[in-house]
């Protein structure tokens, strides 16, 4: 067997990232460190920065600005570290994205856990780190940046609506941008940045438009408020199920699609 037979041998896809799979040694410590744990710590890292600067842009956001700071500030944001970070993690930095992409295939089950608890990990660092460079005074204004938009019961429906719907146009930016073979193509870090920019500003006003448990959940614990958290899981989650049925039954590639395949 030829020495480039072998290495192309070596070659595995793993959860959407391609690494090599070392014979002995030190090749194989290497190799375990890019697959499992090298995506993690991107994940995490990736996910403090985004709710960083996240929550900084809700804290320090002034009132005749509207929802034009921090809906730029996050996608913007999330664009940047996706496009820095997505080549070795995928770039999810969203619990509800991981789900939809190991729906699709772009994750492997097995990383799952982990993703999430490096991106909720990320979100508890962002969110304590605004808080250490914000003025106490206008931390606590903000609530921490946590979402509070829903005030009362009669608020929750229409919130977890809006949640689902917009967290729906994030992910399919995701998976179709970043997953699906047909339809991928260099500029999903920035289809994706924009994604969450158009939500916040079209739905931040209804539900908050977090669209993400880890941006929600950071937050949530450093300022300690829980109000109606539950509904930034539940939205989220739901259109991750959404997204992952369109494109299992109906929008995904070839490969991807469970039914209607053709020859």
């Amino acid at each position: 067997m030829s020495a480039e037979a072998a290495a192309s041998m070596c070659d595995l896809e793993f959860g959407g990232i391609k690494v090599k799979e070392p014979s002995k040694g030190g090749r194989w410590r290497e190799g375990w460190y890019e697959r499992y744990l090298q995506p993690c710590l991107v994940e995490l890292l990736g996910s403090a920065l985004f709710i960083f600067i996240g929550c900084l842009s809700v804290i320090e956001n002034r009132p005749d600005t509207g929802l034009l700071q921090p809906a730029l500030a996050h996608g913007l944001a999330l664009g940047l570290v996706i496009a820095t970070l997505g080549n070795i993690s995928g770039g999810h930095f969203n619990p509800a994205v991981s789900l939809a992409a190991m729906l699709v295939g772009g994750l492997h089950l097995t990383m799952l856990l982990p993703y999430w608890i490096s991106q909720l990990c990320g979100g508890l660092i962002g969110a304590a780190l605004a808080k250490a460079v914000s003025p106490e005074e206008r931390f606590w204004n903000a609530s921490g940046a946590a979402f509070v938009t829903v005030q009362e019961p009669g608020q929750v429906v229409g919130a977890v609506v809006a949640e689902i719907i917009l967290t729906t146009l994030l992910v399919l930016a995701v998976c179709m941008g970043a997953i699906n073979k047909k339809t991928q193509g260099p500029l999903a870090p920035f289809s994706i940045g924009f994604s969450v920019t158009v939500d916040i500003l079209a739905g931040g006003a209804v539900s908050g438009a977090c669209m993400n448990p880890a941006r929600a959940f950071g937050p949530a614990v450093v300022a300690s408020y829980w109000d109606f958290h539950w509904i930034y899981w539940l939205g989220p989650l739901l259109a991750s199920l959404v997204v992952g049925g369109l494109i299992r039954f109906f929008i995904g590639d070839g490969k991807t699609r469970l039914i209607l395949k053709g020859r």
